[in-house]
């Protein structure tokens, strides 16, 4: 079977994709996944050759019949999202960005007017890099349900990995501790966490270490950019070794990241002062892993 080592942070710019390309680059016998199906960007590093497109259908909205509705006023009421509202005809609608999905409506309706209509919601993919297979998705403008989309890759993945004997996968996870993220750490074998030295780093990686210990999931923790500030830096690093995570490293500040990136390069290829580092981190990962 194999095993899964997730990268996540507490909020978005802290590194994650920049750590995950090069571990990608420095991994071998894997499988990519990214599953921030919200922003999606490991495809401008990697430079995915698409193999496989697939619709995803997400949430199903629901649709009010006009004939049938009576105008009782039940489902208005009803919806805590505020997603029925009445048109210029006099008629009751729903607006699809704000209905949850949640099927309320359609229960409450004694006429029997509401149905709930599936959509298409985004796209997953299956590709080859020049680092290995890779499956990805990303969601329409506007579209929900990424969490089920992230399961969706992530299972996916696990799939192609027994059929060609693949001993690893490695994640680009969604910021936060939201929907997604829960869904990325799920069933994961090692989730490393890379934060800032600020404040706002400190408290958001206590968050999502809260998190992956809701789920007894092994962590290690990652500083990114540690000399702005080393004195949080060292912050972290107590806080990580008294809450049971591995702290795998620090990554210095170098300009040069930033360039990489708009050139749409591996930062660990392109940019010598984070090799090193990097390097001792992967190898502590992956013993942890």
């Amino acid at each position: 079977m194999s095993k899964e080592l997730v990268i996540i942070s507490g909020k978005g710019g802290t590194g994650k994709t920049t750590l995950t390309s090069s571990f990608a680059y420095l991994m071998k016998d894997k499988i990519i996944v990214d599953a921030d199906a919200d922003a999606a960007d490991m495809y401008i590093l990697m430079k995915p050759d698409v193999k496989k497109k697939e619709l995803f259908k997400g949430n199903m909205p629901a649709r009010i019949d006009t004939e049938k509705c009576t105008k009782c006023d039940i489902c208005k009421q009803l919806c805590r999202f505020d997603a029925i509202s009445i048109n210029d005809e006099g008629n009751y609608v729903v607006n699809e960005i704000k209905c949850d999905a949640c099927d309320l409506c359609r229960i409450a309706c004694p006429a029997d007017a509401i149905e709930m209509v599936e959509t298409i919601s985004g796209e997953w993919y299956e590709s080859e890099t020049k680092y290995g297979i890779m499956v990805h998705a990303k969601l329409y403008p506007g579209a929900e349900n990424s969490g089920n989309l992230v399961t969706m890759v992530k299972h996916r993945a696990h799939i192609l990995s027994e059929e060609k004997n693949i001993p690893y996968i490695l994640v680009d996870g969604s910021p936060g501790i939201g929907c997604p993220v829960i869904s990325t750490i799920s069933g994961a074998d090692f989730v490393v966490i890379i934060t800032e030295p600020t404040q706002s780093g400190l408290h958001d990686l206590e968050r999502v270490k809260k998190l992956c210990d809701s789920f007894k999931v092994k962590t290690g923790v990652v500083v990114n950019k540690y000399d702005l500030n080393e004195e949080v830096s060292n912050k972290i690093k107590s806080f990580s070794e008294e809450n049971g995570s591995v702290f795998l490293g620090v990554i210095p500040f170098d300009k040069s990241v930033s360039k990489a990136i708009v050139n749409e390069e591996i930062p660990y290829v392109a940019c010598d002062s984070i090799k090193k580092p990097i390097d001792e981190i992967f190898n502590k990962a992956m013993e942890s892993l």
